[in-house]
């Protein structure tokens, strides 16, 4: 008779909390393939660590097991699989908290093994049975309601009393911490330059919709509802923002700057100086987390010539979309995901546009994208077949990142044939166009580069008709009316966008902190993958996101939305830890390769 999936997966698990439990590292080590991968989140490494192969894993064990105290495995549902291959859902605990997890097997040993901690004993969310009751039925004098109680908290927060942890940077990621956060009880303030929650969506140009799908983009807590559109619109997003933060009840001062930060080494606590509201304030958090978004500055080329142009100029960020540019000309430098809408705008709005193509561009039509490449972890289909939002996250996570090229390859190779005509119409009307170095495709390249790629939403339809004009080639000079190419065709311009993306995090800071301090941490985004963009070494996870770095009490926070709701889970856990004077071990804090 042969063995079912779930009791394969339950002998193996077996084994392993047995060997754990006895600390027998040689017979843990001994269930692992030899190419095999150990993905952790937090559960046993204090860190974001990736163990590769059998000599990895064993020295990770080695110097974790006595701390870690792992116990109690066991499966979570039933697993699944066919022809020797196994997959299971878990959970775990150690001495510390709870985790949950995920494995593959092949012909009996581990393949891939994902831990991840999901909460800390004795310091649990307040949710289900543990929620609070919010009044005491006692009638007495004087009794403050719970809109008294909470401006006076809000009151005291950053004066009389300093929060545990401060967050510079209000948009989606720092809001979705900080509502982690306070769910776990940690004094937490957010620091946003904007004015409300939500207006770095609605600053930008006006036609911005998501490109990624509604089913990938809740924020931690509450999900969209479920009329919510597929794409939402820029603004309508900002608006869920900006509720968001007062449903969850966040401290948010928004309209407030930060100058700059120091870490005193005397007190182990950080000096924060912001503006808030035009009055000076020092905050002196203990723990700092930038969280500025998926990248540093806007890269502005420094072209020959570009103080003499005469028209108007400036970095997509700054594009407010709309107006009427009818008669005029506009030149658009760059072919990513921003220069695509931001031609789409602009020809919308009456203006003869060129866009400039600087270096071949990854294109995904978004209907393909959704469908290959979504469709079986975030959309109604996949909701249907029981794949929640955070089982869709844990999928992804499952995959470490020396395997999911791999594994992506043949999501793009399906996509080039069923898009054969689209790719063809648009090589035609001259456009570079590239799958990655290793046809690994969009999600791949976001990882390694954070760009490089447009989902097309419409504008492609625009270069393969010659609505929008396309142009290859680097940028020569720019005189007072033109952009000029390297092989010397001059293109007229009344307007020029720099759609030429931006610098890593870690440019934050070096303004905000010190240029040592940003070098201390190192580049942020790429994991080593030696592909433009990203050079190597390997190193396995993205760098220095969500996870310990080499400055003292600072984090880093950012992604899209997915990444943002699902890794702020870790970084909240690992605040909560060191607030509540936990021993967090950090094992094999990445070094520093690459300074800014």
């Amino acid at each position: 008779m042969t063995e079912t999936p779930t009791a394969a997966a339950q002998a193996w698990l077996t084994e392993l909390d047995t060997a754990l439990q006895r600390r027998d590292v040689d017979a843990a080590v001994e269930l692992f393939e030899d190419e095999s991968y150990w993905r952790d989140f937090v559960a046993f490494t204090w860190n974001l660590k990736t163990l590769e192969g059998k000599a990895d894993i064993r020295q990770m064990l080695e110097a974790t097991l006595d701390h870690v105290q792992p116990a109690n495995w066991t499966l979570a549902e039933d697993a699944t699989g066919a022809d020797g291959s196994t997959e299971a859902w878990i959970t775990f605990e150690t001495g510390a908290a709870r985790g949950y997890g995920h494995f593959r097997l092949r012909n009996g040993k581990c393949w891939t093994l994902l831990t991840t901690m999901q909460e800390l004993k004795g310091f649990e969310e307040k949710k289900g049975t543990r929620r609070e009751k919010s009044v005491a039925h006692e009638i007495i004098k004087g009794r403050r309601s719970w809109l008294e109680q909470k401006e006076e908290r809000e009151a005291r927060l950053g004066y009389e009393e300093q929060p545990y942890t401060v967050i510079i940077g209000g948009g989606q990621g720092g809001i979705g911490l900080a509502a982690r956060l306070r769910r776990l009880g940690v004094p937490t303030l957010v620091i946003e330059k904007n004015q409300k929650p939500g207006d770095s969506w609605r600053n930008r140009y006006k036609s911005l919709h998501l490109h990624d799908p509604v089913w990938y983009d809740h924020m931690p807590y509450l999900k969209f509802p479920d009329d919510w559109p597929v794409f939402a619109a820029k603004d309508k997003i900002g608006d869920w923002l900006e509720h968001y933060t007062r449903i969850m009840e966040l401290n948010y001062w928004g309209g407030t700057e930060c100058l700059g930060a120091e870490f005193d080494d005397g007190t182990q606590e950080w000096v924060v100086r912001v503006v808030r509201d035009g009055s000076p304030v020092t905050l002196r958090p203990k723990q700092l987390v930038f969280a500025l978004g998926v990248s540093g500055y806007p890269n502005i080329p420094a072209f020959d010539g570009a103080g003499s142009f005469l028209g108007e100029q400036r970095h997509s960020s700054q594009h407010p979309g709309g107006g009427d540019w009818t008669g005029k000309k506009a030149v658009v430098i760059g072919s990513n995901n921003s220069a695509h809408d931001i031609c789409a705008d602009l020809w919308e709005h009456g203006a003869d546009v060129t866009m400039v193509q600087r270096s071949s561009t990854h294109i995904a039509r978004s209907e393909s994208l959704m469908d290959l490449a979504l469709g079986d972890l975030y959309s109604e289909k996949a909701l249907a077949n029981g794949v929640t939002t955070e089982k869709a996250d844990l999928l992804f996570a499952s995959l470490p990142l020396r395997i999911l090229p791999e594994a992506q390859v043949p999501v793009y190779q399906a996509m080039a044939e069923r898009d054969a005509e689209f790719y063809s119409q648009l090589e035609a009307a001259g456009f570079d166009l590239d799958f990655g170095v290793d046809g690994s495709g969009l999600f791949v390249k976001y990882l390694r580069r954070g760009s490089g790629y447009y989902i097309d939403v419409g504008a492609s339809q625009l270069i393969i008709d010659g609505r929008v004009q396309l142009r290859s080639g680097e940028v020569a000079k720019i005189t007072g009316n033109a952009v000029v190419l390297n092989d010397g065709t001059e293109l007229d311009a009344d307007l020029i966008v720099y759609a030429t993306g931006y610098g890593s995090m870690n440019g934050w800071l070096a303004d905000l902190v010190s240029p040592e301090m940003a070098d201390r941490v190192g580049k942020c985004w790429g994991y080593g993958s030696d592909t433009p963009k990203d050079p190597g070494p390997w190193e396995g996870e993205l760098r220095n996101m969500w996870k310990p770095t080499n400055a003292p009490n600072l984090w880093i926070h950012g992604g899209n939305l997915h990444q943002s709701r699902h890794y702020s889970s870790y970084l909240a856990l690992q605040l909560k830890a060191r607030m509540e004077g936990l021993d967090t071990p950090v094992y094999e804090l990445q070094p520093t390769h690459h300074t800014r």
